[in-house]
Formats: C-alpha cells, sequence, structure tokens
C-alpha cells in the first residue's frame, strides 16, 4: 500500500526530546573465591535540534551516567559510585558536512572484536549495550557523493588509557589526527594517521597501577584497513604505533594486524559467524625486528531463535598461553525493556582487551542477568 501526502516545509525547526535507559544487573562468579555483584546505571540523555530551511541544522545530545555497585567478596562487602558526563556535544551539519565539538564517541575501522584501530573507545564486543566513554574532541568529516569521506580531529584533556593503548595521552598537549575513506572495488579501503604525546607526569595504566615518566616523548600511530563482499565479508585492519623514546623498557615500534571473515549461513533463520585473528609485535629498535608477540583468535556466532529473542556466543583462544575464552548470551527484545542472560568461562586473570570497561566482571566462570528500561 502506498500513501502520498504533502509536506511543508518551514524556515526554522526547533526541538527538544527526552530520553533515557536504566540498567540493573547483578552478576556471580564463581572462582577460586565466590564474588557477586549488584549494580544499577542511569543514562538521561537531553538531544536538541535546531533547522535552518532545511539546509543546514545545529543539533546537540547531552547526557550523563549515574551509576553505583556493590560487590561481595571475601566475605566483605565493597561499593562504588559515581555521577559523571556521558556525552555531551554540539554539532553543526548540513547534507555533507559536519563539525561536532564536545564529549563524544569516535571510532571507525571494519573489524568488530579484535580491533587495532579502536584508538578512541574502549567498546566491549561481549557487552549488549555497546556502552563506552567518550573523548573531549572537535570532529569534522566530509561525505563526497561517491560515498568517500574524509575526517580531521582534534582532542584536549583526555587522559584515560584507550582502546589497546597501556599509557594514556598527556592531557595538557593536544591530540591531532585525521583519516581517508574510500570506494574500492565493491568494498571500501581506509587510511588514518593519530599523533599524540605521553609523558611528562605520573600517568594510570590501564591496570590501575600508576607510573612517572618525567620524559614526554611523541607517539605516531598509523592504520589500513579495508573491508570487501566477496560472497562471505573480508577484513582487514592495522595499526602501527612509532614512539620517540630512549626509555629501554618500553617498545619503539608496535604492530597489531586483524584479519577477518564473516558470513551467514542459511539455517534455520540464518546463522551469522564471524572469525577474526589477531597478532601483535613489539620492537625496540627496528620497526619489523620483532622482540615480543602474542596473538588471538575470536569467533562470533549469532542466531535469531524469534522475533523477540536472539542467541549469541563469542569464543576468544590466546596462543601464548593458550587459554580459552567462552562467553553465550541470550537477549529478549520488548518495544522498551530488554532482558540478557550471559554466561561465561574464562582464565581467572582476563588478558585481552585490557582497557574495556567490564573485564574485570567477566574473569573465571559466572553467570549475569541484565535488565535495561528504555524511556
Amino acid at each position: 500500500m502506498l500513501i502520498t501526502s504533502n509536506l511543508f516545509s518551514q524556515e526554522n525547526s526547533v526541538s527538544a526530546t527526552i530520553e533515557g535507559q536504566a540498567i540493573g544487573w547483578t552478576n556471580l562468579n564463581f572462582a577460586n573465591d565466590f564474588a557477586s555483584q549488584w549494580g544499577g546505571r542511569y543514562i538521561p540523555e537531553l538531544s536538541l535540534e535546531y533547522n535552518r530551511n532545511n539546509d543546514w541544522k545545529i543539533d546537540g545530545e547531552f547526557s550523563a551516567n549515574a551509576y553505583g555497585v556493590k560487590t561481595y567478596q571475601n566475605e566483605n562487602w565493597t561499593g562504588d559510585s559515581d555521577l559523571k558526563p556521558y556525552r555531551s556535544w554540539i554539532r553543526f551539519s548540513n547534507e555533507q558536512f559536519e563539525l561536532r565539538a564536545g564529549l563524544q564517541k569516535i571510532n571507525f575501522g571494519s573489524a568488530n572484536m579484535l580491533r587495532p584501530l579502536m584508538w578512541f573507545d574502549k567498546m566491549d564486543p561481549r557487552d549488549p549495550l555497546g556502552l563506552t566513554d567518550g573523548v573531549n574532541a572537535l570532529l569534522a568529516r566530509y561525505y563526497f557523493l561517491n560515498n568517500a569521506n574524509v575526517w580531521l580531529w582534534a582532542l584536549y584533556g583526555n587522559e584515560d588509557p584507550r582502546g589497546w593503548d597501556m599509557l594514556p595521552s598527556n592531557k595538557r598537549i593536544p591530540e591531532m589526527g585525521g583519516r581517508i575513506q574510500l570506494p574500492l572495488f565493491n568494498g571500501e579501503f581506509g587510511i588514518t594517521y593519530h599523533h599524540r604525546t605521553i609523558g611528562g607526569d605520573s600517568v594510570s595504566l590501564s591496570n590501575g597501577s600508576s607510573m612517572y615518566f618525567s620524559e614526554e616523548f611523541p607517539q605516531t600511530k598509523i592504520g589500513l584497513d579495508g573491508r570487501w563482499d566477496i560472497g562471505p565479508g573480508i577484513m582487514f585492519e592495522y595499526a602501527m604505533k612509532s614512539n620517540s623514546i630512549t626509555e629501554n623498557n618500553l617498545y619503539s615500534y608496535e604492530n597489531q594486524l586483524t584479519l577477518g571473515i564473516d558470513y551467514t549461513f542459511g539455517i534455520g533463520n540464518g546463522l551469522t559467524t564471524m572469525l577474526e585473528h589477531f597478532s601483535w609485535a613489539g620492537s625496540r629498535d627496528e620497526i619489523f625486528n620483532t622482540t615480543d608477540h602474542f596473538q588471538f583468535t575470536a569467533l562470533n556466532m549469532t542466531y535469531p531463535i524469534g522475533m523477540m529473542d536472539n542467541l549469541s556466543a563469542i569464543i576468544y583462544y590466546s596462543w601464548g598461553d593458550e587459554s580459552w575464552y567462552r562467553f553465550v548470551n541470550w537477549g529478549r527484545q520488548y518495544d522498551k525493556i530488554s532482558l540478557y542472560l550471559m554466561a561465561y568461562w574464562n582464565p581467572d586473570k582476563f588478558n585481552i582487551m585490557p582497557n574495556a570497561d567490564n573485564t574485570n566482571l567477566f574473569s573465571g566462570q559466572g553467570f549475569q542477568l541484565m535488565l535495561t528500561y528504555n524511556h
């Protein structure tokens, strides 16, 4: 059925929307020392939009992250709570250009689980909500008519380690970078560059400890990525980090490479599978003169049971210590309510994605029940 109607343009249009997401969870961990965690999170969001002659617009998103947790372990209860900004940005845009400033999420690349280009976020593929802290940045993007696009960004005031970085940036020195993404054959190819400064102060490492680096040193990152459909989808991501430092306990070069393939099998409602292999190599002198290395392989399988239910599983394998990481998630979706039941069986110490926000929850063996309400 086709229904046609007239739409009348307005010279100016202003709109505001208030939404929110409430999250509650309980986690039972059956590792060496039984532990349980009960927590809640609320993310209220205010969205504003001003349109001018249907040509350009100014919009913004402002949200907060309020959470509290209680953890029982070693016969003791401990608690933690916080209230902090989650997103706070304003954007000027038209059909082909946008300029966005503030606390925002920036991510790109073709990998999904083991991402060398995870430079500005800490997303965990096991998290069904995809929550991650943002970065303070100024981001400009231009989209060409052939789907090519150019990104330029500047970051300032960010001090937490991100992605695979073990060391955070010096928050008092701006970070700069950009990206070019081009259509290539029946897929896309991207080139990315980023420059930041590390050290000159006491820094918080990704494992929670602190270290003092008296010497400020620059780090340059260069990334390449691509994705093509040849029946199955194939992809790759590569990142090279160059550290200009005389400290002999740090690597002068780091090389990260992920190769992946995905395909949906015609089994039942469709079984979607994704396989990625990640390799990291560190060198203290020449770029490809490897002194240390490790490798991970990840398999993700997703099967829709029906209109409301979805079953997924992620399996990681660490080639260095020959350890397995297993995660299964059943999700049921209603209009405003989502229910997730997760089970995991992992080593007691989680060594994949060191900066992900919820790795401690998924170490050892246990279950997690999560309920979300969107309004």
